[in-house]
């Protein structure tokens, strides 16, 4: 089984973060098999302790606890604690998958390894976002212990979604959604790493697959032939100066493009007939995904033109659009208040560079109440040697204890 290769820090989440941090849930790689039925032992094995029933079908006074196959082997996993009366709950929806483990780890900080060194944690999804997803499950928990000791259940309903695929193509939170597990009501956070602030926007998240085909030729006699190769980088050029003239949002920065993978040609003597390109756009206001689709329209009947005899179509295989700030949203309102009361500090507003559930979920159902708030700096994810500080996971357990136990009781 697991090691304990870590400090015997006495706080629960930390420890909590460490065993979870030692479980192989990479994606891809191992997925989320061990992690999502380790969770769901754990979750039980609370619940036994604070005398609290689990069904398996909704009803009263008693924690519902459900599973559901995504994908072959990989479920997601739902805890939920009914409210007395009706109307939104709170979810927290943290993803239980890391990127694939790696190379280049050092040789005192392995990644399954869970080693704690200077008020650092190391580990693969120790920032992003195992430290966050022990924060959530120990929140959930100091829920649960107040329910066994005074006997008293929630007005709101609260939640918790461990989901599958985040680092992937998002489709644990896709299938949530559809099975109502989330609704446009509910107050939804999720804890990615996010530097200390409240991050309540995103950047659109835009991919495209762009194909230019031409004629194949000797190299000796190119005029016989049409360079599908030459004509992408036309279409590239095109494109990234395209992206670069798009308006700046005043809180989102710039819309930016990756050509992340190319291929093309299969010999240097030969006038290549096939070029394709993977296009990654992060958009912002007010350049949306129809925008950048004339951008590339564009950008191919500019590489036509410039070399006679190709032809270039794309398709797009990722459509997520950017989610602005809501001033009005009462989640933040209630946020930003639990983080006043845990820290005795005002807490950052800012926005989030990559693309999390919550912002699916605000994309796919128009709700303003969608946000992320959790410990680490997005900077360490996906690295070799990703750590997360003490200090930081402290802080936020503490935030999302005071922000469950508010949302529960609001109106008591």
């Amino acid at each position: 089984m697991h090691t304990n290769d870590y400090d015997n820090n006495p706080c629960p989440v930390w420890q909590l973060a460490a065993q979870l941090v030692q479980i192989d849930s990479s994606d891809p790689g191992a997925y989320e098999g061990e992690i999502e039925g380790w969770i769901r032992t754990w979750i039980l094995k609370r619940a036994k302790e604070h005398g609290i029933l689990v069904k398996e079908e909704a009803e009263p006074m008693s924690l519902l606890l459900k599973t559901e196959e995504v994908l072959p082997g990989r479920r997601n996993l739902m805890a939920r604690i009914p409210g007395t009366l009706p109307g939104p709950g709170l979810t927290l929806i943290c993803h239980m998958d890391t990127v694939t483990l790696g190379e280049g780890w050092d040789e005192g900080h392995p990644p399954l390894g869970a080693v704690t060194e200077g008020g650092r944690m190391y580990g693969r999804g120790a920032c992003d976002m195992k430290s966050g997803l022990a924060c959530a499950l120990t929140a959930f928990d100091s829920l649960m212990e107040r329910i066994g000791r005074t006997g008293k259940w929630p007005v709101r309903t609260i939640t918790f979604i461990g989901s599958v695929d985040e680092e992937d193509f998002m489709r644990g939170v896709e299938a949530a959604i559809c099975s109502g597990w989330v609704d446009g009501r509910d107050w939804i956070l999720d804890t990615e790493p996010t530097d200390g602030q409240i991050q309540v926007a995103h950047k659109g998240r835009t991919w495209f697959e762009l194909t230019m085909e031409g004629i194949t030729a000797h190299a000796s006699t190119p005029w016989k032939g049409a360079d599908a190769v030459a004509a992408m980088a036309e279409a590239v050029c095109r494109i990234r100066k395209s992206i670069a003239r798009c308006p700046v949002h005043h809180e989102l920065g710039r819309s930016t493009v990756t050509f992340g993978q190319i291929e093309g040609g299969y010999r240097p003597y030969v006038v290549p007939d096939s070029c394709k390109v993977w296009i990654d756009m992060r958009l912002v206001p007010p350049t949306d995904t129809a925008k950048a689709k004339k951008i590339v329209e564009d950008a191919i009947r500019e590489a036509e033109d410039q070399i006679p005899g190709t032809k270039g179509s794309y398709v797009i295989t990722g459509d997520r659009p950017y989610i602005e700030r809501d001033d009005g949203s009462q989640l933040l309102r209630a946020l930003k208040t639990a983080c006043r009361k845990a820290t005795g500090e005002e807490p950052a507003v800012g926005c989030f560079n990559g693309y999390t559930d919550t912002a699916v979920i605000a994309g796919k159902l128009g709700n303003p109440n969608c946000m992320s708030y959790g410990p680490g700096s997005l900077e360490m994810a996906h690295k070799p040697n990703e750590y997360v500080d003490y200090e930081d996971v402290e802080r936020v357990e503490k935030v999302l204890r005071e922000l469950v136990l508010e949302a529960a009781f609001i109106g008591k």
